[in-house]
């Protein structure tokens, strides 16, 4: 079920309560500019059954200012700093009003999703360094790490305030790689936005590239086929099994079992080499496609069994590590309410003990018996490890249903549906291999793309990172942060 309500602003901060009181959370957070002014979209969604509620709010053009839900919700409070930084939108009262995603050499008063935005003006340091909050005491130092990292690791500052090797504060900065993805959309036709979707975060292709697609469907009216909708759900698991085995290996490395790590990334690679013969690319790109799915070849059974017993093994080997089960049990613990105080999604969550599943909530195909999401509830390294090396397990086995069902190969799309056949709006909303994807596009009346919002689960996730390292140890940290592999791309947009 979708709904929409157009509401006065005064009335924002009453029926968001109510929403989340009410078992919501909040998907997304959409700034648009119509004709008449500023209008900012809600996306609140709960499930199972799949309820999606959009709250629509518009606003003075001459003075574009709402009332925070940050009191109400963390993410909102995140939104509405992105959202004030990239379209100037105030979020009255705002406990946290300084900038999020705009460095502060970004000029002020410069908004680049308006309109009338043109090129960006020269850098500067208009208003300082950023201001970092600062750790004092006997024995405090501070370590920076990055933004620049050795490897190919995208951008991020961490900043670890410390006394001996104990981490008393870290405050991570993103944001260094921004791209204007949600720029880039408007203005193309929904085929030409696939390519981008694909790339939000280039290791959830099938992710982010089926939100999408789930989204414009909607918008336009575009029913799926049925076998359709299962290749698309087989590609979802692939994607997930190739990105889990390799932090289970990473995980291991990080520990010093370096021969674990090069076992699963044999076994990565070979997934990576079936993932071009089904799709003809090694990270599923193509696979989903709007209206449908295109694959060519559909995965052997045997050979997914040898994978799947390899991974098992790979698995067992370190749980079965004394230095390697020490090494992640109890370290960087998230407890329970700390992460459904953020608003955590996908396996951080269901490490600490919350059972939230994009499958089960909002499923775009039936899913059957064979879905069992685990859930751990010891928040730490250990059951992050624990819950990938399930899921994996439960990918397998939704794998050999779906393929199972498929008759043959080959492209499966729907027809084309007729002009004005559908609502213009659109939400996809899929449980990609870090957590929940949601997507939201709305179309131009020459069904162009007029809006598209991509919220990766990282966004979500990034503040439980600091939260999870507090108390722990220096060494802890490159462990704890493959625990979490969190998207620096798919946050910053």
């Amino acid at each position: 079920m979708h709904t929409t309500h157009d509401i006065d602003v005064t009335e924002l901060p009453r029926l968001a309560e109510e929403l989340l009181t009410g078992g919501h959370r909040l998907a997304l957070v959409a700034a648009h500019l119509d004709e008449t002014g500023p209008r900012v979209v809600y996306l609140f969604a709960a499930g199972p059954p799949d309820t999606r509620t959009e709250l629509h709010v518009r606003l003075d053009p001459d003075r574009p200012e709402i009332p925070t839900l940050a009191h109400l919700s963390f993410p909102a409070g995140r939104f509405e700093r992105e959202m004030r930084d990239l379209y100037g939108i105030v979020p009255l009262d705002h406990p946290l009003p300084r900038r999020l995603v705009r460095h502060f050499h970004w000029p002020r008063g410069w908004y680049p999703m308006l309109p009338d935005a043109g090129p960006p003006p020269a850098f500067g340091e208009q208003e300082g360094p950023y201001p970092f909050l600062e750790v004092e005491g006997d024995g405090v130092y501070e370590i920076p790490v990055g933004p620049v990292h050795a490897g190919l690791i995208e951008p991020g500052h961490f900043r670890f305030s410390v006394v001996g090797e104990t981490i008393l504060k870290l405050k991570a900065r993103l944001w260094f790689v921004h791209k204007g993805v949600e720029k880039l959309f408007q203005g193309r036709s929904p085929a030409a936005g696939l390519p981008l979707a694909e790339r939000v975060s280039g290791d959830t292709a099938v992710g982010h590239a089926l939100a999408y697609c789930l989204a414009v469907e909607e918008a336009t009216g575009t029913e799926v086929p049925d076998g359709a909708q299962r290749a698309r759900a087989l590609l979802l698991e692939l994607e997930r099994i190739h990105n889990h085995v390799a932090d289970l290996g990473m995980l291991c490395n990080d520990v010093g079992h370096g021969i674990l790590n090069a076992h699963a990334q044999r076994v990565r690679e070979q997934l990576l080499r079936l993932n071009k013969e089904v799709t003809g690319h090694r990270l599923l790109r193509g696979g989903v496609v709007p209206g449908g799915a295109a694959l060519r070849a559909l995965p052997d059974p045997a050979r997914l069994k040898a994978i799947r017993e390899d991974i098992e093994e790979i698995a067992d080997l370190a749980l079965g590590h004394s230095t390697v089960r020490d090494r992640f049990t109890g370290t960087a613990v998230l407890r329970t309410a700390a992460a459904r105080e953020i608003g955590c999604l996908g396996y951080v969550a269901r490490a600490s003990g919350i059972t939230g599943d994009a499958r089960v909530a909002h499923p775009f195909t039936p899913y059957g018996t064979r879905l069992d999401v685990p859930v751990h509830d010891s928040g730490d390294v250990l059951a992050r490890f624990l819950v990938r090396a399930e899921e994996i397990t439960t990918s397998f086995a939704l794998m050999e249903e779906f393929a199972g069902s498929l008759a043959a190969p080959g492209a499966m799309l729907a027809a084309q549906p007729s002009p004005g056949a559908g609502p213009g709006t659109g939400v996809g909303l899929v449980e990609g291999w870090r957590g929940t994807i949601a997507t939201r596009v709305e179309l131009a009346p020459d069904a162009t793309l007029a809006r598209v919002k991509p919220v990766d689960p990282s966004f979500f996730n990034w503040p439980a990172l600091p939260l999870a390292l507090a108390d722990t140890i220096v060494p802890d940290f490159p462990l704890t942060n493959k625990s979490f592999n969190l998207s620096y791309a798919g946050n910053d947009l």
